[in-house]
């Protein structure tokens, strides 16, 4: 039971990105895992063997092998709550009580509060007073925080609804649906109208994210031909593409599509600036592309992403902002047509688990779907927009926060999917139970809370920026992700 029950969260949450962005290599043939000493292990330089190694040693029951994997993981992998979680986990199976207590304390302070008080797993490190000190700061660290509340709540039933943007000319948000392929107005009133609908003329598929540029009167769709979508046809398999429409009325302007190959893909990111500047991620492949001319090229591509999600883009269109699951946050300048490592402390402000990001005057907002307690934070940047300066909470651990996403910025308030009902559906794109499919609710955190509230993140050394980068501004070089950037300019 140890065996089945240790690390099985991490590779569920983990292991399925590597699957869907790369296959991982093969172990050498005659290699004994058993016979790696943890000079052999901490060699390894890519997380995805890593996680081939643990899966090895917690099947077989080989604990100090994996805690030597387990602590290069999270070395690889320092935004990762998981693979902390899992470290922690083996060092109490291994009734390492110091390190134990040590590796949870961190955590703690990083922001973490996991389950602990009645998991098994740590059985052999209950009977101290440290223990009951930790119970303690974890449940504290837990508590729901912020001013935050819902906003409105959406129809339940067999819609995934999984974009959001807003209309300020009607004062509306508007919501897509991956199921229907539709783009509804939500009234403040909490009322759903149809805006535009799949159609023959318009030859939209399922709905994965929405930006709106009011400026230029504009809607950008990010669309995929989806087994999640009702109307899915194989012989669409594989195509997908950024719909541009008119915002006021809902007219088709232009398509822009991505050549099928074949092979499975999902747009599911999208940020749009003035002057028809657009960016769109596909998670699958892990490639940002942007609209040039009336074709999607590619800007960013790096074998070592694992799963990019959230896109935003700079007011001045001049930076573009990127959230890997696992590896966290990073940059592109688009003027140079290279990438960054966005800098801050990992040891103080873990930034993996990034589902939405937003830009708001000058500053970051970051739905953290896949931290524990999961939660919305706000990161103030310096003048040059590469370094997080101060970092400030501004809802966290609400019961609503099921499985929050994406958001959109309106006026002071940011709204955005609380609990998305991806989770209940099979991988064919069928409900799991329709009849347990929940109303999606959309919450909404205030962006007006004092920055006196945030933590300043002090230097890693006196005078000198927290650094976890090798790369210096224009490098092009995402020292995270190793092989560097391929980011072109697009010209």
């Amino acid at each position: 039971m140890i065996k089945r029950r240790i690390l099985c969260a991490f590779t569920l949450a983990f292991a399925a990105g590597w699957a869907l962005a790369q296959e991982p290599a093969a172990a050498p043939r005659g290699l004994d895992p058993s016979a790696l000493t943890k000079a052999d292990i901490d060699k390894t330089t890519s997380p995805a063997p890593l996680l081939r190694l643990a899966a090895i040693y917690k099947e077989k029951g080989d604990l100090e092998h994996l805690e030597w994997t387990l602590q290069r993981l999270s070395f690889l992998l320092p935004n990762s709550g998981e693979a902390k979680f899992a470290l922690a986990k083996t060092y109490a199976l291994r009734d390492e009580k110091a390190k134990t207590y040590d590796l949870l304390l961190n955590m703690q302070k990083q922001g973490y509060a996991y389950d602990i008080a009645n998991d098994p797993d740590f059985a052999k490190v209950t009977t101290t007073k440290v223990w009951s000190y930790i119970l303690d700061r974890y449940a504290e660290t837990a508590k729901p925080t912020g001013d935050g509340k819902l906003a409105a709540t959406l129809p339940a039933g067999d819609h995934l609804y999984e974009a959001i943007a807003y209309d300020p000319k009607r004062d509306k948000l508007l919501v897509g649906s991956v199921r229907d392929g539709k783009v509804q107005l939500l009234g403040k009133d909490g009322k759903l109208s149809d805006f535009i609908s799949p159609d023959a003329g318009n030859g939209l598929w399922s709905v994965y994210a929405l930006a709106a540029v009011p400026e230029d009167d504009a809607l950008y769709v990010a669309s995929t031909s989806s087994v999640y979508f009702k109307d899915f046809n194989q012989a669409d398999f594989g195509k997908a593409g950024v719909f541009k429409f008119q915002l006021s009325s809902g007219k088709l302007l232009a398509k822009y599509l991505l050549t099928p190959d074949a092979k499975p893909r999902t747009l599911s990111s999208i940020a749009a600036g003035k002057g028809g500047l657009v960016f769109v991620a596909d998670g699958l492949r892990n490639i940002i592309y942007r609209v040039d001319g009336d074709t999607l090229k590619p800007t960013v591509a790096n074998p070592k992403l694992t799963s990019v999600r959230g896109l935003a883009l700079s007011d001045d269109g001049r930076k573009l902002y990127f959230a890997d699951y696992a590896l966290g946050v990073f940059g592109v300048d688009l003027a140079a047509g290279t990438g960054f490592d966005l800098v801050y402390d990992p040891s103080k402000l873990p930034l993996g688990g990034v589902d939405g990001l937003a830009w708001y005057q000058g500053t970051l907002v970051a739905v953290q779907s896949g931290m524990v307690p999961k939660r919305v934070i706000r990161l103030r940047l310096d003048d040059d927009g590469r370094t997080v300066t101060r970092a400030i909470i501004l809802d966290s651990g609400k019961p609503e926060f099921k499985v929050p996403t994406v958001g959109v910025v309106d006026g002071d308030g940011f709204y955005f999917i609380a609990n998305s009902q991806r989770g209940g559906y099979d991988s064919y794109g069928n409900p799991n139970d329709a009849s347990k499919l929940e109303a999606v609710k959309i919450y909404r955190s205030s962006l007006a809370a004092s920055w006196d509230q945030g933590a300043p993140l002090a230097p890693a050394v006196p005078g000198k920026p927290p650094v976890i980068s090798e790369s210096k501004p224009g490098s092009g070089k995402f020292s995270n992700v190793e092989g560097g950037s391929q980011s072109v300019t697009g010209n």
